[in-house]
């Protein structure tokens, strides 16, 4: 999974950018960061945490998750928006401010529903832009050529164009698959699905963004999820030892760090999930869509494990962790062979049989 991080400057990109890949880009309070940069979150997960205290692997890998963060958007410079930054990405996160700060100030007040609906805009205005170059150029190849393939993507950009002329993003159109192939060169940031993240001040830690900054139009629509972080309190978790966490976390009343929900967030946003592989060589965690079968799991790992399946010998984590071996789970009867139509589900702990 890779995701871009967006937003208008001085909002906490970068901040955010660092916590969730532990890097330690440079954040000027008064000058602009104009650097796109690109890093990898690893993924928290208990439940492989706790597989590799039963198998002691040489190996403990968690499931990753790539992020691109790109300069803040000033209103009106859409031209400047890295499309070649953005242009593999899974999906859009959008920070927005919610606190307060004297020293800088907000264009128009701090207003999070406002900042969300206006960057939105730009990327609007920026499809629009890209649509209507290639439409020009398509227009002229028509009028020479007659092309089934140039009519397709002539009348998926028009399906496109009278939604993005009325200021609407196009996560919002209904796309058959064919015009997603079509659209699919383009980087259409509007299409992408999106995660607004909430910049909350220290004393909203706790507090759900949504029905507080009126982002509840957001929150509704498909292809999108609202989600929160307190990054100057992440800041200083960051400095804190890992037993002190929890105890910080406690009195600020949240139960888990705001990078960790953003994390999940972006899993329910692209409809993904984990399973697990364990034994003494490696635990580790990979990423699936939901509704993935044993067989599209076995490629994750190698084609050669899905080209030559044979079966998959499948446990629920809870079982294996509540039962200690895979041993025990295959003597109580908690361990069973699956096909190749067998649809993983989030959290089995597999082992593939293959041939090849």
């Amino acid at each position: 999974m890779k995701l871009g991080i967006v937003g208008r400057p001085k909002v906490g990109k970068t901040t955010l950018f660092n916590l969730l890949t532990r890097s330690h880009q440079a954040v000027d309070k008064f000058g602009s960061v104009r650097e796109t940069h690109v890093g990898t979150a690893h993924v928290p997960d208990a439940r492989l945490d706790a597989l590799s205290a039963i198998f002691k692997p040489k190996k403990h890998t968690p499931a990753t998750v790539d992020f691109v963060d790109v300069p803040g958007i000033a209103k009106g410079e859409q031209e400047k928006i890295d499309l070649a930054a953005l242009k593999n990405v899974d999906a859009l996160v959008h920070v927005v401010r919610a606190f307060d700060d004297p020293d800088i100030p907000h264009e128009g007040g701090v207003d999070p529903a406002r900042d969300a609906r206006s960057l939105d805009e730009e990327l609007v205005l920026s499809d629009y832009v890209v649509l209507e170059k290639r439409r020009e150029k398509l227009d002229k190849d028509r009028k020479k050529t007659k092309s089934a393939d140039l009519d397709a993507e002539w009348a998926a950009i028009e399906r496109c164009r009278p939604v993005l002329e009325a200021g609407t993003p196009l996560r919002t159109l209904a796309l058959a698959p064919e015009e997603e192939k079509r659209l699919r060169g383009f980087t259409l940031l509007s299409l992408k699905p999106l995660l607004v993240v909430v910049n909350v001040p220290d004393s909203e830690a706790a507090v759900d963004p949504v029905p507080r900054y009126g982002l509840d139009g957001f929150a509704a629509m498909e292809h999108v999820v609202v989600a929160r972080a307190a990054a100057k309190i992440e800041m200083e978790l960051n400095d804190l030892p890992e037993e002190d966490v929890s105890a910080f976390l406690a009195d600020l009343g949240v139960s888990e760090r705001g990078i960790d929900r953003i994390l999940r967030a972006s899993y329910r946003l692209l409809g993904v999930q984990s399973f697990f592989t364990a034994g003494e060589d490696e635990c580790r965690a990979w990423t699936i869509p939901v509704g993935a079968t044993a067989l599209d799991a076995a490629g994750v790992i190698h084609s050669d494990i899905a080209r030559g399946f044979i079966r998959g010998e499948v446990v629920p984590v809870e079982d294996l962790l509540a039962l200690g071996s895979l041993a025990e789970c295959k003597s109580k009867g908690k361990m069973r062979l699956e096909g190749k139509e067998y649809v993983v589900k989030d959290g089995d702990v597999v082992h593939f049989r293959f041939n090849v």
